[in-house]
């Protein structure tokens, strides 16, 4: 990077969601309205999770970036809605130039224009998010292109074309509670309204590519509750809906963010949160996330902390 690009040093720092809530586990949708402009966060770890995501559209191309046939218009206003947004929410690091886009964090430029999965790269190489594209078929949405460099234990391809019910069908209570619901606010979600949502889990690896994981079993003996703290890790997911208005398409926006435990739980009292909601969870959702695999040094840690 040259000395006319902006230090990353101006970047902010990453922010920290907390989801959980002590008590009995409550399958909800748990939407709030979110200002357009800031469905893309950007921070300072976004040089090195660019790399990763270059890398992995590289290396795992068929397992990070799929689109049908259906999607090639909508993976192009995608790719319009980011190249008019980030210079004008971000114009310190994007510019657009005539017909290029300068990402002046990276010493990138882009050509504009294109459909398919050539736009749909390009979003992917811009934001940190990752980028799923949602369509109504038959009065349900269909999973129809998507840029998933960070999966949480899913495969894109698996689920291409699928309704979104039965991309979710895995997720226990999911088909019962919130199937019809989600697939009604997708359906009828307008154009410039932005909603957000968060999920959480903890995990034995910050890994962020992780296309794999549901329902292990076996613990893992390395973690105890005296190293939790540095070999746990709290993974978060935030995810946003928005209607692209042209071609009527929903982009499902998902960013990803990884916690060293002992940095989350440094206060007592979200020490004593976390494992009451770990207690909390039911035992079906519970083995969905794998906490099996470190729940007893987990919550000895909590515990201890709180």
């Amino acid at each position: 990077m040259d000395d006319t690009q902006p230090s990353l040093a101006l970047l902010p720092p990453v922010p920290v969601y907390l989801p959980f809530e002590a008590g009995p586990y409550r399958m909800a949708m748990g939407l709030l309205a979110c200002d357009p402009d800031d469905q893309i966060a950007i921070d300072v770890l976004y040089n090195t999770e660019m790399a990763l995501r270059r890398d992995l559209l590289v290396e795992q191309r068929a397992e990070v970036l799929a689109a049908l046939p259906q999607a090639e218009d909508a993976c192009a206003e995608l790719l319009e809605t980011l190249t008019d947004l980030l210079p004008r929410r971000f114009p310190a690091w994007f510019a657009q130039v005539g017909t290029r886009l300068e990402n002046r964090l990276t010493g990138e430029e882009w050509a504009l224009g294109g459909t398919g999965m050539a736009a749909l790269e390009l979003a992917g190489r811009l934001v940190q998010e990752d980028l799923c594209i949602l369509q109504m078929t038959d009065g349900a949405p269909v999973l129809t292109a998507g840029v998933l460099c960070f999966p949480s234990g899913w495969r894109l391809l698996e689920k291409l074309g699928l309704p979104l019910a039965e991309v979710h069908a895995p997720v226990p209570i999911y088909p019962d509670r919130l199937a019809r619901p989600v697939d009604r606010l997708i359906g009828t979600l307008k154009a410039g309204r932005v909603v957000e949502r968060v999920n959480w889990t903890v995990l034995d690896s910050p890994v962020l590519f992780r296309p794999g994981g549901h329902f292990r079993r076996d613990r893992n003996k390395n973690v105890t509750a005296e190293n939790a703290g540095e070999t746990l890790f709290l993974r978060v997911e935030r995810q946003t809906l928005r209607q692209l208005p042209r071609t009527g398409a929903v982009v499902f926006g998902i960013r990803t963010y990884v916690y060293p435990l002992a940095q989350i739980v440094a206060d007592p009292a979200v020490a004593a949160r976390l494992a009451s909601a770990v207690r909390g969870l039911p035992a079906e959702l519970s083995a969905y996330k794998s906490l099996r695999v470190v729940v007893e040094p987990l919550l000895a840690f909590l515990d201890a902390q709180a």
